[in-house]
């Protein structure tokens, strides 16, 4: 750690290691020019303090130790036959068209990794083809190619007013979304309403993974 309170993970290859990124005060930057290859990283900080640019992932697990939120740092990570666990919200995965003037954030892409054993809630893969990854069961549902299924999606009654994609607007979901994943007890909660409500409404459509 400098004397900023930064953990630098740059210019280098690590293989067949465990990481601990657990330091509340510090700020952890991995990348430029990283590559890790069958490592275990566990994370215990909040979003502010996690930093990929350009780094890549090969195999990796990634153990995560508090919910990590609203975390778009992965856009800047590429990810490759990766495993997740734990509590993730409100994070972006794969690559953003109109994030590539941000450093690292042209790297960004994901493949062939395994969210079975995480718990995702409003997450979602941006411009990479899910069709590679493997998402976790009920009571998580993954919406696929929700953009080009926005009105079939939408056309029925979700419980509490739940718009599952919302394509027009200031808070539209992105053209470049091709998956989202949500966390069924948590959406019922923020809806008033019930895990089986959501249910008999997710059972209705092909285009969705339960």
């Amino acid at each position: 750690m400098d004397r900023f309170g930064n953990v630098l993970f740059e210019n280098t290859e690590i293989e067949n290691e465990r990481l601990e990124l657990m330091d509340k005060e510090a700020h952890y930057f991995l990348g430029p020019n990283l590559t890790m290859k069958n490592c275990t990283l566990v994370l215990k900080v909040s979003a502010p303090r996690l930093f990929f640019d350009g780094a890549r992932f090969i195999n990796c697990t990634f153990e995560v130790k508090q919910e990590l939120k609203n975390h778009q740092q992965w856009l800047a990570a590429s990810l490759k036959g990766c495993r997740f666990k734990g509590r993730l919200s409100g994070c972006d995965f794969g690559h953003w068209p109109e994030y590539m003037s941000l450093p690292g954030f042209q790297h960004g892409s994901i493949e062939d990794c395994d969210f079975t054993e995480a718990r995702l809630d409003g997450c979602r893969i941006m411009g990479s083809a899910p069709a590679t990854l493997r998402f976790p069961k009920w009571p998580c549902f993954t919406l696929l190619d929700p953009i080009r299924r926005a009105r079939e999606l939408n056309s029925v009654q979700w419980p509490g007013g739940f718009r599952p994609i919302i394509v027009e607007g200031q808070y539209r979901d992105p053209p470049c979304t091709m998956a989202v994943t949500l966390h069924a007890p948590s959406l019922a909660k923020r809806r008033e309403s019930t895990e089986e409500a959501f249910r008999a409404v997710v059972e209705q459509f092909d285009c969705i993974v339960y």
